[in-house]
């Protein structure tokens, strides 16, 4: 995954931090950077901004996040604590030629899965990572015509895996629906793609020069800094235009004032970001 370019601006490195982040929702304002080592994968580096954040902003009704933070857990922990997660669309992560996981359906009244040739997969077992499995039985499926489409197994048995946190993924999907927040995941690219991009080709972030994990740190967040400190100043400048005649206590007070709605927020986004090293 560190070895190309990938939607969410991945970088080609011999060695990664990752940094996740968080966007205002308007303005791109980087709100908070966390750097972790480049083994941990996404949704576990999730948590710690997470809280964060939300300990600092406990008003964010959404929170919008890629692929890579689609997980049962964090599902479940942006909707138990009253948020909304607003996620993308993902593909299915089955072998070609092979029935999709949704072409089973699953039956919650009778906690069981019936297949596409209507034959009942049982539960049988909950493993320790919190996934149900449920089992079809051998001498049906022997003599089912599509098996050639549904598994490859010697012992002629398909198994399809349910977390026990599940229905806060379905959940999320039809969040996905509704207009509000397909709307509020297409911003997207207007916010933090853009600060990606600049940071890449304006401020050198396509590899750093420091090595470990406190110097990378010092280092992404001074970048940030500077790059947060432009756009203040930026808009400090846009003030003097229009009010070319009051004092510079005044502007500064007027961009205070302005600025700072900013930072009252009713959506989060987070990504990740890897850096060479």
């Amino acid at each position: 995954m560190n070895q190309q370019q990938t939607p969410k601006a991945e970088f080609s490195t011999r060695e990664n931090t990752k940094s996740v982040l968080r966007i205002q929702h308007k303005q791109p304002v980087i709100m908070g950077v966390e750097v972790n080592s480049g083994n941990v994968n996404d949704s576990v580096a999730f948590d710690g901004l997470y809280d964060k954040l939300t300990e600092k902003f406990p008003e964010v009704e959404t929170i919008v996040v890629d692929a890579g933070y689609k997980t049962p857990w964090i599902c479940k922990k942006i909707i138990d604590d009253g948020r909304i997660p607003s996620l993308p669309y993902k593909r299915p992560m089955t072998k070609k030629g092979f029935f999709q996981k949704y072409k089973y359906a699953y039956d919650e009244y009778y906690d069981c899965y019936i297949c596409p040739n209507n034959q009942i997969l049982n539960y049988t077992t909950t493993n320790r990572d919190g996934y149900r499995a449920y089992k079809s039985i051998p001498y049906q499926c022997a003599k089912c015509e599509m098996i050639g489409q549904c598994t490859e197994s010697k012992a002629q048995q398909k198994l399809v895996s349910r977390h026990i946190w599940e229905d806060y993924l379905e959940l999320a999907d039809d969040y996905r629906y509704t207009p509000k927040y397909k709307a509020l995941y297409e911003q997207r690219k207007e916010t933090i793609e853009r600060v990606f991009a600049d940071a890449k080709e304006k401020y050198a972030m396509r590899y750093t020069q420091y090595r470990g994990l406190t110097q990378v740190s010092n280092w992404v967040k001074l970048k940030f800094a500077a790059m947060n400190l432009k756009k203040f100043a930026i808009h400090w400048w846009e003030m003097t235009k229009h009010h070319p005649n009051d004092s510079i206590f005044l502007h500064i007070f007027n961009f205070v004032i302005n600025i700072k709605p900013c930072f009252r927020l009713k959506t989060g986004f987070f990504y990740s970001l890897s850096i060479g090293v």
